[in-house]
């Protein structure tokens, strides 16, 4: 299966624990497929909300393109998320418990289709993001005793 990674949401990572993650299709028109290829994307700030049975992803900002004419779209608009009922109806459940936000993580092409990675997640407080940073460095300095053996 061929993919390719356009963008990863490297904040949400930071201050979100990620409890699950599920891929949907993203509804998009022809200048925002251009420009998501030039990689004029970005995913600071967005997030994902279930209203009325669909799916929408909202804060996504996709730059215009710049050989677009008077059709081009707009940077900001919601984009409705292509997910089965079933689906979004856990989102949805997962949504509404106290402290879960949607958020997406990354976005990448699968044969040739845009698809975005949403993860359900928990904010992370201020003494968690060290232990992060922690264990991060703990096993970088491991991997690198290791290569050095």
């Amino acid at each position: 299966m061929s993919s390719r990674q356009i963008t990863v949401n490297r904040r949400a990572l930071r201050d979100y624990h990620v409890l699950e993650r599920v891929e949907a299709g993203i509804e998009l028109r022809g200048t925002e497929v251009k420009s998501i290829r030039l990689g004029h994307v970005s995913m600071i700030g967005a997030y994902a909300r279930v209203e009325k049975g669909e799916a929408w992803l909202l804060g996504l900002n996709i730059s215009p393109y710049d050989h677009g004419n008077q059709f081009n779209h707009d940077p900001e608009r919601p984009r409705r998320l292509l997910l089965h009922k079933q689906e979004i109806h856990k989102l949805q459940a997962q949504a509404e418990q106290k402290g879960l936000a949607l958020v997406p993580l990354a976005m990448n092409f699968r044969r040739g289709r845009v698809k975005v990675e949403i993860g359900v997640c928990r904010g992370k407080q201020a003494h968690d993001k060290r232990e992060t940073i922690k264990r991060r460095t703990a096993d970088r300095e491991a991997a690198r005793a290791m290569r050095q053996r």
